[in-house]
């Protein structure tokens, strides 16, 4: 029997706080440098996203700090706490990595620890992760999510091949929470506002009547699990749009902190494979995500 093979040394980055920005009320950027993020690079896909650590209540970060260490040697109440989050941007060159945060007061961790984030506080972080950009050979593209979904979208719409006409569904609470995004004669922006309502109630019905233009199509489809699962069910099984077209993921689930949400996240993927084998007839069962 051959000797099982140790998991590779996971990279933890670190990035210092360069500077704060408000971009709407319950939307903040973060700009996170310096030289803890010299081995980072995104490889180009614009839905990139890292896993932020916040210590938890204990003894305090070792030093050198080494994750795995924390993790074989302390109780899982020592452990850091993960927050997933996309990439807004990456520069390379001036090695500055922007993070957009939603925040709702003190509610949560990571948009309380954003909105009083100082310059030269530190974030220590995973990935980056990620595998969507717009792809170049599709007809047109479609985006659709919600606030959580906006950074990838943005980074998206920036990364769009010329004469590839995008359409464009981002669902936010209401004007306010507007941002600037890409202009293009042929990108078409629909801002919805929920005013209150539940994620999704305006989005599934705008890009339900949406009439598909023709050739093919690539779209991206992120935010909040339930509506996600709506629009997936348009595209799959409605539409009989390819898999392969597709990146359909819930970033988050009402009810549901990240971490309840991860710890059931396998199963509500099975759940829509299941249903989408049995509407398409396939008897395939395979992780949508």
């Amino acid at each position: 029997m051959t000797e099982r093979q140790a998991r590779p040394k996971r990279t933890v980055h670190t990035g210092r706080v360069e500077r704060v920005e408000q971009l709407t009320p319950h939307m903040v950027r973060v700009v996170l440098g310096g030289e803890g993020l010299s081995e980072f690079t995104t490889g180009g896909a614009t839905d990139s996203y890292v896993k932020l650590l916040f210590p938890a209540p204990g003894p305090g970060d070792p030093e050198p700090y080494d994750l795995d260490v924390i993790r074989a040697e302390r109780p899982r109440s020592e452990w850091p706490v993960t927050r997933t989050y996309t990439v807004r941007s990456w520069d390379a060159r001036a090695r500055e990595l922007a993070i957009d945060f939603v925040h709702h007061g003190d509610v949560g961790l990571a948009g309380v620890w954003a909105a009083g984030a100082k310059p030269g506080d530190q974030l220590r972080f995973l990935g980056p992760g990620g595998g969507y950009a717009p792809a170049p050979e599709a007809d047109w593209h479609l985006l659709a999510g919600d606030e959580s979904a906006l950074p990838a979208i943005a980074a998206s719409l920036e990364g769009l091949p010329r004469g590839r006409p995008a359409h464009v569904f981002v669902e936010v609470e209401n004007a306010a929470e507007e941002q600037p995004l890409a202009e293009r004669d042929d990108i078409h922006v629909s801002w919805l506002h929920r005013e209150g309502g539940a994620p999704g109630s305006r989005l599934v019905p705008a890009v339900r009547a949406l009439e598909f233009p023709s050739g093919d199509v690539q779209a991206f489809v992120h935010g909040e699990a339930n509506f996600v699962r709506d629009l997936r069910r348009l595209l799959r099984i409605e539409l009989c749009l390819p898999k392969e077209r597709l990146s359909v993921s819930g970033y988050w689930r009402l009810g549901r902190d990240e971490d309840g949400w991860q710890a059931s996240k396998a199963e509500w993927n099975r759940s829509v494979a299941a249903e989408e084998a049995a509407a398409l007839g396939t008897g395939q069962n395979t992780d949508p995500s």
